[in-house]
C-alpha cells in the first residue's frame, strides 16, 4: 500500500506535528499505580518472571487450577509497560501466526491447532466476563485485504484451498465491492473476513486488569523488581533480585524478547522493532466517509504489511510495514522512536484513506517484538523440569500467550496433555546465527520481501531457499 503521490509528503508530515512519542494505550490517566518492589526474601510454590501477558496469564491460570498454590510474580518495571501494553490490540485465535504459517509447518495437526486456538480465544472471552476485565473487548473478526490485483487472485485461491481442507469455517471471501462495503478505501480489491477468529481490545487495559485479577486471587505481585539470576536451590530454584530474592519449587519464564534467564534459549529469538500511529478521534462525518460499521481489524496482504483498527473512541491505529532489526539484536529504548518510519506510515495512511486528509495523529511509538525463525511460539523446560519457558510469539501474542501459559503449567506439572503432545510444542525453531550473519540474513530477507511486493509477489532465489529450509519468511 505504498503511496503514489509523493508530492503530498509535506502534508503527511504536518499531520504528525502534534504526535506524542508515547504509546497511546499507556498514555492513560487511569493507569494503575505499580505494586511495591520486593525487599527481602520470599518463598512460593510457583514463581512467575515477567509481568506481560505470558506471566499474567500463567499466574492467573495457576491460581484457577489450584487456588491453594502459592504464586509470586516479578516484573522488572511495570506490568504491561512493554509489548503487552503497546501492541495493536488484535487478539487472534491463531496459535501459529496465521493459518498459512501453521498449515505449512504442521499440516498433520493443523486442525487440532485451529481447534485449540478457537477454544483459547473463547476462554479469553470467558475470562473477560468472569474477572470483569475492562479492556474494550470486541469480537469483531478481522479482514485481510488485497491492495494489488495479484493479491486479490492469491486471496481467492487461498480461500478455495482452505475451503477444500475444511479450514474455512467462519471465513468469507469478499470481492472489491463487498470489501469496500465493509470499509471504504480506493485501494481495496478483495478481502477475506474471519468473522470470529479475532477480537479487538485495549492491550494496556487487558494487562492492568489481569494484574488486578491476579491480586484478587492472592498472587503476590512485585513490580520494579528485575530477576537477576536463576540457580538451583535444594529441591527447587532461587532467583536473586536487587533487594532480595525468591525461592520457589517451580519457575515460569515469560520474559519473551528480554534476555532469558536460561541462556541456551537466547539464540532462538531476536528483536524486531515495529511502529504505529494513532489518529485523533474521528468525527461522525469522517467515520461515515469510510464506513467501518463492523469495527473489524484489518491487515493488508503485502509482505511488508499494515495492520489497522478502530479504538473504542473511534481513533484509527495504523501500524506495521517497517520491521527494523538492530545490529547485534540489542533492545534499547532509543529504538522505540523512529520519525522516518512515522512519516512513511502517515503517507501510506492517507493513500489508503484519502477521504481523511484532514485527520491528525496524536501518538506515534514503537517497540521490540520477540521474533523466532518459525514466527510462532516455542516452549521448553530447564533444570530437570523445574523451569518452563515460552517465547517467540512474533507480534501475535495477545491471544496465544494464554495458550503458552497453559503449556508452561502443563510442562511444570509433568502432565501429558493434548497441548504437550503437539509437535509444535515438542520441537523448537532453528536458532539465529551469530553476527554478522544474523544481520546480513535479516537485511537480505527484508530487501527480498520488498522486492517481491514490487514485482507481483514473485519470490526471488533467497526467499525460495528460506522456504525450503522451513524458515518461510512471508510476512
Amino acid at each position: 500500500m505504498a503511496p503514489s503521490a509523493m508530492s503530498r509528503s509535506n502534508d503527511w508530515t504536518k499531520s504528525l506535528s502534534d504526535a506524542q512519542p508515547v504509546p497511546y494505550w499507556l498514555d492513560d490517566p487511569g493507569r494503575p499505580r505499580p505494586q511495591p518492589a520486593l525487599t527481602g526474601a520470599e518463598t512460593c510454590d510457583l514463581l512467575v518472571v515477567g509481568g506481560g501477558y505470558s506471566g499474567l496469564w500463567t499466574a492467573l491460570i495457576a491460581k484457577e487450577r489450584d487456588p491453594g498454590r502459592d504464586v509470586v510474580l516479578l516484573e522488572g518495571r511495570e506490568v504491561g509497560w512493554a509489548a503487552s501494553g503497546r501492541n495493536g490490540g488484535f487478539c487472534a485465535a491463531s496459535l501459529t501466526h496465521g493459518l498459512s504459517n501453521g498449515l505449512t509447518r504442521w499440516p498433520d495437526e493443523i486442525h487440532k491447532l485451529e481447534e485449540l486456538g478457537a477454544r483459547n480465544l473463547d476462554a479469553i472471552e470467558t475470562a473477560v466476563a468472569r474477572h470483569s476485565l475492562d479492556c474494550d473487548f470486541e469480537r469483531t473478526g478481522e479482514i485481510d485485504v488485497a491492495t494489488e490485483p495479484y493479491q486479490a487472485a492469491e486471496l481467492k485461491d487461498w480461500y478455495e484451498e482452505i475451503r477444500g481442507k475444511g479450514l474455512a469455517d467462519g471465513v468469507e471471501y469478499l470481492d472489491a465491492d463487498a470489501v469496500r462495503e465493509q470499509v471504504d478505501s480506493p485501494t481495496f480489491r478483495a478481502g477475506l473476513w474471519d468473522r470470529r477468529g479475532v477480537a479487538m481490545l485495549n492491550p494496556a487495559k487487558l494487562a492492568w486488569n489481569l494484574k488486578r485479577a491476579c491480586l484478587d486471587l492472592g498472587v503476590r505481585v512485585y513490580e520494579n523488581t528485575p530477576a537477576l539470576t536463576l540457580k538451583p536451590y535444594g529441591a527447587g530454584m532461587a532467583v536473586r533480585t536487587p533487594y532480595g530474592g525468591v525461592r520457589a519449587r517451580t519457575v515460569a519464564l515469560g520474559t519473551n524478547i528480554f534476555p532469558s534467564l536460561v541462556k541456551r534459549v537466547r539464540p532462538y529469538t531476536v528483536p524486531v522493532y515495529d511502529y504505529a500511529l494513532m489518529t485523533e478521534p474521528l468525527t461522525d462525518g469522517q467515520l461515515a466517509s469510510i464506513g467501518w460499521r463492523g469495527r473489524q481489524g484489518l491487515g493488508d496482504s503485502a509482505n511488508q504489511f499494515h495492520y489497522f483498527r478502530l479504538s473504542s473512541d473511534n481513533r484509527i491505529l495504523w501500524g506495521g510495514y517497517d520491521a527494523i532489526y538492530p545490529y547485534g539484536g540489542r533492545v534499547r529504548a532509543e529504538y522505540d522512536d523512529r520519525p522516518e518510519t512515522y512519516a512513511k506510515l502517515a503517507g501510506h495512511f492517507f493513500t489508503c484513506f484519502p477521504q481523511l486528509e484532514d485527520v491528525r495523529f496524536t501518538h506515534a511509538w514503537g517497540g521490540a517484538i520477540d521474533t523466532c525463525s518459525r514466527f510462532s511460539a516455542f516452549f521448553g523446560t530447564a533444570h530437570q523440569g523445574k523451569v518452563a519457558y515460552a517465547a517467540g510469539y512474533t507480534g501475535l501474542g495477545v491471544g496465544a500467550t494464554r495458550f503458552g501459559a497453559e503449556v508452561m503449567l502443563d510442562l511444570l506439572s509433568g502432565e501429558r496433555t493434548e497441548r504437550t503432545e503437539l509437535e509444535m510444542v515438542r520441537r523448537k525453531p532453528l536458532p539465529f546465527p551469530p553476527e554478522p550473519f544474523a544481520w546480513t540474513g535479516i537485511a537480505l530477507t527484508k530487501w527480498s520481501l520488498a522486492r517481491a511486493d514490487a514485482q507481483g509477489g514473485r519470490r526471488n532465489l533467497w526467499l525460495r531457499a528460506m522456504d525450503k529450509l522451513g524458515l518461510g519468511f512471508d510476512s
